[in-house]
């Protein structure tokens, strides 16, 4: 909700400027805005333009703007999904201040150990209706978790690790982001049939432009691409598809649904120009319909049936359609661009459950995602990309957060380890 272009004194100003000024400056503002600042221990550049900043500065921006137009309660709406772990610490230390002044902070999350850690109370909210309120002393991670979803968390199933030939090889690629601007710098990396690749980061620092370019939507403009040992480089995304790639983009709703189509219709995207869905130039309708029915039962979607309109679906169900279209075709490669994004533990252990069995099948699945802790618990290997750049590869027994955080920030690089 902020401005770019505009500096940070400008944001918090936007639409209620400092009284009696017709035209003002930064320093005008300071006598307002100072107070608040120390109250919560923070420092801030009034005359930095916000596209400068950080995701977490921005975030800080937000905050004193909402104090300075007098605001009492204060509601955040995950606001932790694209923060690195160190700046979910000073979120949290900036909460705990608001609290201590009597403001009251309204936290909306998915995430249970955060809840455990910060809130006083907790409501659990299922299908729309409470299910429960209770004080966060008097309940656990699991407690929560049943509110939630009504049972108790089954966990993740892995087999043992057994590697394959390469799924994927990307040898000193760039991508661009603009015409002079590089999104990814580069780049190189391998993954193999039998393990997951995560890729970690703060969102904006290439992990979009290089999912694109792996899947033939944005153009690779240097350096070179093998999938299933083919060159890819200068593939289309159906030329990637009919090699064995399946795509999960990061944006169900502009990315990867029809929103107006039937779940039905999006199911059969990918397959409705092949048999037995078409034959002879002309759809089957009738068996169009029954592979719908038959991945909808199979990866659970919650639908009235396939011909609903897919907008309709929950944001969980939405996200389980795309899964169920993309590996119901059995790639050999995945490539799961933040799969569980805003989707409840219920759905989230159900997709990581079947990125998990593409692996344990002797599939490949490059996992990028800025859940941290979904990361550290699919991964085999993780990746750390920052400003386009590798700040290099850990082996799942080097995984920790701590460091994980230290190289996405950029300063901590690791060597490479195929």
């Amino acid at each position: 909700m902020l401005a770019g272009d505009l500096t940070v004194a400008e944001n918090i100003a936007l639409g209620m400027p400092p009284k009696g000024k017709f035209l003002w400056r930064a320093s005008d503002l300071a006598n307002r805005v100072e107070p608040l600042l120390d109250s919560l221990n923070m420092s801030m550049d009034l005359n930095a333009k916000v596209n400068t900043l950080t995701v977490g500065e921005k975030q800080r921006v937000e905050i004193i703007k909402t104090l300075y137009r007098g605001a009492k309660i204060i509601i955040m709406d995950e606001p932790t999904a694209t923060l690195t772990p160190m700046e979910v610490e000073e979120l949290f230390n900036t909460i705990r201040m608001l609290t201590k002044q009597d403001y009251t902070v309204i936290f909306i999350t998915h995430k249970i150990r955060e809840v455990m850690r910060i809130a006083d109370h907790v409501t659990a909210l299922r299908m729309g209706e409470t299910v429960r309120t209770a004080r966060i002393c008097d309940v656990t991670e699991q407690d929560i978790a049943h509110m939630m979803i009504g049972r108790d968390l089954r966990g993740l199933t892995r087999k043992e690790k057994r590697l394959g030939d390469a799924a994927l090889e990307v040898e000193n690629v760039d991508v661009l982001k603009s015409r002079k601007r590089k999104a990814v710098k580069d780049l190189s990396f391998s993954l193999r049939c039998g393990e997951i690749l995560g890729i970690a980061g703060v969102e904006g620092n290439g992990q979009s432009e290089l999912a694109e370019a792996l899947n033939g939507i944005r153009p690779i403009s240097r350096g070179s691409l093998k999938i299933l040992g083919k060159t890819a480089t200068h593939l289309t995304t159906g030329e990637c598809l009919s090699l064995g790639v399946g795509y999960i983009p990061s944006d169900r709703i502009k990315e990867g649904l029809a929103l107006r189509m039937s779940v039905m219709e999006n199911l059969i995207v990918g397959v409705h120009r092949a048999k037995p869905v078409r034959k002879r130039g002309i759809l089957n309708w009738a068996t169009a319909r029954a592979c719908a029915e038959e991945i909808i039962e199979k990866f659970e979607i919650k639908t009235p049936d396939g011909s609903e309109p897919v907008g309709n679906l929950s944001g969980g169900n939405m996200q389980k359609t795309i899964l169920g279209r993309e590996l119901n075709r059995k790639p050999t490669l995945v490539i799961a661009c933040q799969p569980t994004r805003g989707v409840d533990i219920g759905s989230t252990e159900h997709i990581h459950n079947l990125l998990m069995d593409v692996r344990d099948n002797g599939g490949a699945v490059l996992l990028i995602s800025s859940e941290l802790d979904e990361i550290m618990e699919l991964s085999d290997r993780v990746m750390v990309m920052y400003e386009g750049e590798s700040m290099g590869i850990l082996n799942a027994d080097e995984i920790s957060e701590s460091k994980l955080g230290s190289m996405m920030f950029g300063s901590h690089k690791e060597e490479a380890k195929e």
